[in-house]
């Protein structure tokens, strides 16, 4: 299956005109792309600021989709009419042309993406978000396992009851994780489902299916729900911007278990599309300053939030989302805050 990836469309720039979009210091006058990098990787080497790539971008409103870049191009600065540019030269013989947008199908593998997607597609496929307990309990459950047993594992036929889609076969299994709330006001804000396995339906009795159990990532049980596969795929075109609303939440949970949070690292926040959250969004994280006591006056002294790092947002639900961090300049956790950078 072919088709187009995002291209960097920081190099199709005409100049920046824009006073707030800076040059980084120290930027290179010519770069080689190799494998394993990414657009952001690329942008954060020669803007001070990589998410502001749209507003430098001389996009051709005729064409819906920009060059490729591939391991082996070269960019190189130079200016005209003494504004800064980048020109690409392609890897071999291809020659050197100037980056203008158009289409370009290739294989997926061949052209970097915009973030490094292996970070976030395993974790994709055993997390989802709920909107409610209550899509739970409304969930087709596991009745009973093949002879009766209570554990079930891949191969073996399980047995669930609820109302089933006739147009889906395949299903996955989840188990109810964590409820997610609001730091200040306590509203639910979603539920996180544990992705169990994943099987298809093969046959229907009234409200019993049988299932054939075709993956398991732990031990499948009684009472685990069922859900239509989510056909989501992760968007491997994400448009680095900022929040086009002021955004300003709370990291609320690490869906991995981990404690401490560093770079690419997964983190669930209390804002979602309802907030204003875009999938492609670039928030930036505030370490929680420490409460301490004044040794003078006896006070309890909040010490100010500190920068931390950035994170882009790469998939969102109405109340929650989640977020990949891009860079750390320091440990982060839980109740960090997150704000338009």
């Amino acid at each position: 299956m072919r088709k187009s990836l995002l291209a960097l469309l920081l190099m199709a720039c005409a100049g920046l005109a824009n006073a707030d979009v800076q040059l980084k210091d120290g930027y290179p006058q010519r770069y080689t792309v190799v494998q394993g990098d990414t657009l952001w990787d690329i942008s954060a080497k020669f803007l001070r600021q990589p998410w502001q790539w749209p507003q430098i971008w001389h996009a051709n409103p005729q064409i819906a989709n920009p060059d490729l870049i591939y391991p082996g191009d070269s960019l190189v600065l130079s200016y005209v009419n003494g504004q800064p540019q980048l020109m690409l030269e392609r890897g071999g013989s291809r020659g050197t042309i100037k980056l203008s947008p158009r289409i370009r199908s290739t294989p997926v593998a061949e052209a970097i993406p915009s973030i490094p997607l292996q970070s976030i597609n395993s974790f994709l496929l055993s997390n989802r978000i709920l909107d409610s307990t209550q899509a739970f309990q409304s969930a087709p459950y596991i009745v009973a396992g093949q002879g009766e047993r209570v554990v079930s594992g891949m191969g073996d036929r399980i047995y669930a009851r609820g109302t089933f889609d006739p147009a889906h076969a395949s299903y996955g299994i989840f188990r109810q994780g964590k409820v997610y709330t609001d730091p200040v006001t306590k509203e639910v804000l979603g539920v996180n489902a544990d992705n169990m396995g994943g099987g298809e339906v093969v046959a229907t009795e009234g409200d019993i299916a049988t299932v054939n159990l075709q993956r398991s990532n732990e031990e499948v049980r009684l009472g685990d729900r069922l859900f239509v596969s989510e056909e989501r795929p992760v968007n491997s075109t994400f448009f680095p911007s900022a929040p086009s609303n002021p955004v300003s939440g709370t990291i609320i949970d690490v869906p991995r278990g981990v404690t401490q949070i560093g770079k690419y690292d997964v983190v669930t926040l209390d804002r979602g599309s309802r907030d204003g959250l875009r999938e492609g969004n670039v928030l930036e994280i505030y370490k929680t300053g420490e409460t301490v006591r004044d040794r003078i006056t006896g006070e309890q002294v909040k010490i100010p939030d500190e920068r931390a790092g950035l994170l882009m947002v790469f998939r969102t639900y109405t109340k929650l989302s989640y977020g990949l961090v891009l860079n750390a300049n320091r440990s982060l956790a839980v109740m960090d805050k997150v704000k338009n950078p």
